[in-house]
């Protein structure tokens, strides 16, 4: 059976159960499927919120590979699906190309902007984010040493790891952070065991908190801090229930509330660009009973006031992205 076969089956299946009206809303989740407990799964959260709230129907698929990309997107279009969102920078040039061929279709990424009148742009500053988990991890460090391990290197990634290392330096001007990346391939996304023998060796040149941006294989860098008796930060959701008091805290990015309000606005969806940062809640970390033990009520304040100062204008994270350099670390 060929891939286009296999795929064309399973739209097919996805069109006969859905049951749903031709305008309801689509769903395309990249590489590392949509319970990678991180990127694609806070955009199914966000899907689902939207379900639930209003009793609606979605479609949904799942990436298996890079061909797919022109397929799912296509095939979602022609069935009628208004509008479809889908999340990843990788869908870009895909999205380029197919919005204009469907120019009464409306059309969301995430991490990517496209400029097309039938298309909104999601983007975030996960910069401010990291800044804050990067000073919380400084905060609990006993060594001095903390670790970055991204996923694909792309800039997007390099935006998370320098304004983590930004944060940290803040703190502990004399910190040394420990950057890793896992590949440069859409695979870097889904590879636990390397995630894991990354952060083996980090803890190896002393460092006690990863912070993990990296998808599915940030799963193993969890898992291996946890192992290895260190602190890690989760990212994207919130991972802190993964460990329990060994997942120092999260930055979350609000990728469900992106889907959410794509959904939600439907077939009267605003092209453009929408930035989600501190200040309108797009991005931030993550308290619970998981980690409550971790952070001390002074690092609680240290950490947000650094935050009310970037939400205020008063505090700028350099964003890696502007102009590819980080004053705080090299990758």
């Amino acid at each position: 059976m060929t891939l286009m076969t296999k795929f064309l089956g399973a739209a097919a299946t996805l069109a006969l159960t859905s049951g749903v009206a031709l305008a309801d809303p689509a769903i395309i989740y990249d590489l590392g499927g949509k319970f990678d407990k991180s990127f694609n799964e806070a955009a199914f959260n966000g899907a689902e919120r939207w379900k639930a709230e209003t009793g609606g129907s979605y479609k949904e698929l799942e990436m298996q590979s890079e061909a797919q990309r022109e397929q799912a997107l296509r095939r979602l279009a022609e069935a009628g699906s208004n509008p479809v969102v889908m999340t990843g920078f990788a869908f870009g040039d895909v999205l380029a190309k197919v919005a204009p061929d469907f120019p009464d279709t409306k059309f969301a990424i995430i991490d990517m902007v496209v400029d097309a009148p039938n298309v909104k742009s999601v983007v975030f500053n996960e910069h401010e984010g990291s800044y804050l988990v990067g000073m919380m991890a400084a905060l609990a460090s006993k060594t001095g040493t903390v670790g970055f391990i991204g996923g694909m290197d792309i800039p997007l990634i390099r935006k998370f790891g320098c304004g983590y290392a930004q944060g940290v330096k803040a703190v502990n001007p004399d910190a040394t952070v420990v950057m890793n990346m896992t590949g440069t391939t859409p695979s870097a996304w889904n590879d636990p065991v390397k995630g894991a023998e990354l952060a083996k060796a980090q803890k190896a040149q002393g460092a006690d908190v990863i912070y993990a941006a990296a998808g599915g294989t940030g799963i193993g860098v969890l898992q291996a801090a946890a192992d290895e008796g260190i602190l890690s930060i989760g990212v994207d959701s919130n991972q802190n229930h993964l460990h329990p008091g060994q997942v120092l805290t999260s930055m979350l990015k609000r990728v469900d509330n992106a889907v959410y309000e794509a959904f939600t606005e439907g077939a009267d969806l605003q092209p453009g660009i929408n930035v989600m940062g501190l200040a309108n809640e797009g991005v931030g970390y993550a308290m619970d009973e998981n980690n409550a033990s971790l952070v001390t009520p002074e690092m609680a304040a240290t950490v947000d006031e650094a935050a009310a100062k970037i939400k205020s204008g008063e505090l700028e994270v350099h964003d890696y992205m502007a102009d590819n350099t980080c004053p705080a670390a090299s990758f």
